[in-house]
């Protein structure tokens, strides 16, 4: 789950560095019948400002008022979900950087001592992970060995566990003869 807004990854026109943090502000301009709106984010270097588009030259009805209302209410809320809208990420050209942003929930440590375990990995935000780090940090393993159970077939799931997901998966770990390293 989220911890907080995760940095934008876009160069900065002013001093060359690459990484904004957005302030959950917005910034919206209307011309007649049509308006842009924009999210605001800071260089972590200089401070100078960049704008994220969240859409540019609409006509100001085909806009729900609650938009309106969260975009003038500057609601931190709406700038988390524009930052999981790929379509917005798009329009911007940027990327994100997850990195300290996120934290595991693990819902206890109770299950860690099953032979068996069946464990359902949801996603609060669409994060980006590799599902090898979460069963490592989930179950107390180093990503290496959780490699070598997969590789074993003691950690099985019908996703690559070396690929970045950003949605729920499924796995199960036979921890019988873990603790008979030789």
């Amino acid at each position: 789950m989220p911890t907080c807004l995760p940095l934008v990854l876009r160069r900065c026109r002013s001093c060359g560095g690459g990484r904004f943090r957005p302030n959950g502000r917005f910034r919206a301009n209307a011309h007649h019948k049509l308006i842009d709106a924009w999210l605001l984010a800071l260089c972590t270097t200089c401070g100078d400002s960049a704008k994220l588009t969240v859409f540019e030259r609409t006509r100001v009805r085909s806009v729900p008022p609650g938009l309106l209302d969260r975009l003038h209410a500057n609601d931190p809320l709406l700038a988390a979900e524009l930052l999981q809208d790929p379509a917005v990420l798009r329009r911007s050209r940027v990327a994100l950087d997850w990195t300290g942003a996120w934290r595991l929930d693990t819902g206890g440590a109770d299950h860690l001592d099953r032979e068996v375990i069946d464990v359902a990995v949801r996603f609060a935000a669409r994060i980006p992970v590799r599902p090898v780090r979460l069963i490592a940090e989930g179950c107390g393993l180093s990503r290496s060995e959780v490699g070598r159970l997969a590789a074993e077939g003691r950690v099985v799931s019908a996703v690559r566990l070396d690929a970045r997901l950003t949605e729920g998966f499924t796995f199960t770990l036979k921890r019988q003869g873990l603790s008979d390293k030789p």
